[in-house]
């Protein structure tokens, strides 16, 4: 999408207000940024067509959906030929377990994020799946101790 407008203050106060409550409605929305409905719901309608506000999620509590034992995975290539990495990555896309992934400028290649249930439902995960991803030198693991912030 273009982003053919800069984004200004009032854009920033509606993309931090949605990003805390994305279900507010555009009167809440106008209240919280000193504008009216109509404007709030031209500026929202305007941050979704330029493609800089992508979309709206439930943001689930991992514990209450028995999915809070969390895992950063560190992943090094064992080459970087485009095919191969297509490739892994299209494998961890199909993990329901990822909840994050991102490719890195140093070491390592890939930290991925990984929600489970507990330690033998990633032992289980790591197994049968993160060992035999393809094209991997290495993968290792980092159990969170303690989660101290979590924001959208």
């Amino acid at each position: 999408m273009m982003h053919d407008h800069p984004v200004d203050d009032i854009d920033r106060r509606i993309i931090s207000e949605l990003n805390a409550d994305g279900r507010l409605t555009m009167f809440e929305l106008g209240e919280r940024v000193g504008l009216s409905s109509s404007a709030v719901h031209r500026r929202v309608k305007s941050l979704e067509d330029r493609g800089i506000v992508t979309g709206y999620r439930a943001v689930v509590d991992r514990a209450a959906a028995g999915r809070d034992f969390e895992v950063y995975v560190s992943i090094m290539l064992r080459t970087t030929d485009p095919a191969a990495v297509a490739e892994l990555e299209a494998a961890l896309d199909r993990l329901d377990e990822v909840v994050a992934c991102h490719r890195l400028f140093g070491e390592p290649d890939y930290l991925v994020l990984v929600a489970v249930e507990d330690l033998a439902s990633y032992e289980r995960l790591w197994t049968e799946r993160l060992a035999t991803l393809p094209n991997t030198a290495r993968v290792s693991s980092q159990m969170t101790m303690k989660v101290l912030k979590r924001s959208t």
